[in-house]
């Protein structure tokens, strides 16, 4: 049991304490401060893709329309003093705040709490609030475990989920003061393009992007405590050589088979089940590092049977492990832009295959295929270009779909191919759309 002396320190150093700079960087994703339905808002994402941050940025707000501090509440658990923390604390950590401010039982708070997964039947501590308390709460964690879907049956259909991934392309220029418009000089072209090829090798952690000198460091640290925290610890994993090893497999790899991996651990006489191999896949689903994408079918059955393409949380990783596999940077940064606009991998987006080729990305509503992606880093190379082009023609006839897009480094075009219009879409203008 954690002492209420305790649980008040922490209320009142949030309340004394500086909040940071106020130029914080401005996010695209944009969540309401005044929800009128009885639900928690969950902001979800990655380890250090800037989620504290963006509670932060909402308290300000908060205290730009005259709320008072005193009314807020911030409190993160992965605080060392609360790592004991347990549901009976959480209850005591709300007495202790009505107790240090009683007039806020009179009026409406706003409660944000932050790594909230950390807390052993959080849900119910949550649901409690909602149901008896004047107040909005917004939770934060790296697990996908807190998204309404997964959510247990004491807080389903409670909380309204959001997605904060590292910086898209738009925001990496907002943070370097870059505003990006249809006329650029020289100079500003010249600077965006720098900056286009720094985010397509180095990502968009924002850490990374702010302190450039430092980002490999930096990178390094947040892959070091991903996989701790994220997966040994919070899963309490002994085999952490087959996880690390999974990791740089996962970063590698174009398509993800369990039982390729499970011979080729096998061949290294490292022995462990193909059921915690599976389990392992779904903890770095689970944590954000990693997204498996199934193949596009009208068969469930084949949805699910299908051998997943696997991207990644940030290019930075892809440089770190694989080094400069431009043809899968390239992919996987039409990938995050597609979450970052919304799409949910498996639901509204899954790859193509057939005998005809591949396609990267199908984008669908329903059971109807909208749009079909290509990528392809250098559309100059005649033979790349005929067998992406024809891939993309046969799954359109495939599909019965008519808009058909290529993704490519620097060639914008409108082409006609077997009376089907393509366009070649600039990556730089993809990414801005």
């Amino acid at each position: 049991m954690i002492e209420k002396e305790i649980l008040g320190q922490i209320i009142l150093d949030f309340h004394k304490g500086t909040l940071p700079p106020p130029e914080l960087i401005e996010r695209e994703l944009q969540v309401s401060l005044e929800i009128p339905l009885k639900r928690a808002i969950a902001i979800l994402g990655p380890r250090r893709a800037g989620k504290t941050y963006y509670q932060f940025s909402l308290i300000k707000k908060l205290m730009e329309k005259g709320i008072s501090k005193e009314r807020i509440l911030y409190v993160n658990f992965e605080d060392p003093k609360l790592i004991e923390m347990s549901l009976a604390d959480s209850v005591n950590l709300l007495e202790v705040f009505y107790e240090i401010y009683p007039e806020n039982k009179k009026q409406k708070v706003w409660f944000f709490f932050d790594e909230i997964q950390n807390v052993p039947d959080w849900e119910v501590f949550i649901r409690s609030i909602l149901d008896k308390e004047n107040a909005q709460v917004f939770i934060s964690g790296s697990s996908s475990k807190l998204l309404s879907r997964e959510i247990s049956t004491s807080l389903r259909g409670r909380t309204l989920s959001y997605l904060l991934l590292p910086f898209s392309f738009h925001e990496l220029l907002r943070a370097k003061n870059i505003k990006y418009d249809k006329y650029l000089s020289s100079e500003q072209k010249s600077m965006v393009w720098n900056y286009l090829r720094d985010y397509f090798s180095y990502g968009g952690y924002p850490e990374a992007i702010i302190y450039p000198q430092e980002r490999n460091k930096i990178v390094q640290e947040i892959v070091e405590v991903t996989i701790y925290r994220d997966l040994i610890e919070r899963h309490r994993i002994r085999n952490t050589k087959v996880i690390k090893l999974m990791f740089n497999y996962l970063v590698k790899a174009k398509e993800f088979s369990i039982h390729k991996f499970y011979n080729f651990l096998k061949s290294l006489n490292i022995r462990v089940s193909k059921n915690s191999l599976y389990n392992y896949l779904e903890f770095f689903n689970d944590a954000f590092i990693f997204f498996p994408l199934k193949k596009f079918s009208y068969s469930l059955k084949n949805i699910e049977q299908s051998i997943p393409k696997i991207y990644v949380v940030d290019n930075a990783l892809i440089e770190l492990i694989a080094g400069n596999e431009k043809g899968k940077k390239m992919e996987n940064l039409v990938f995050l832009s597609l979450l970052q606009k919304g799409f949910q991998p498996n639901r509204d987006i899954f790859y193509f295959t057939s005998n005809n080729g591949e396609v990267d990305f199908v984008i669908k509503k329903g059971k109807k295929a909208l749009t079909l992606l290509q990528c392809c880093f250098d559309i100059n190379d005649y033979q790349t270009k005929e067998r992406e082009l024809k891939s993309l023609v046969k799954a359109s006839k495939a599909l019965s779909c008519h808009d058909l897009k290529v993704i490519t480094f620097d060639y914008q075009n409108e082409e006609k191919i077997e009376n089907k219009e393509i366009k070649f879409i600039p990556l730089l203008k993809w990414l801005l759309e």
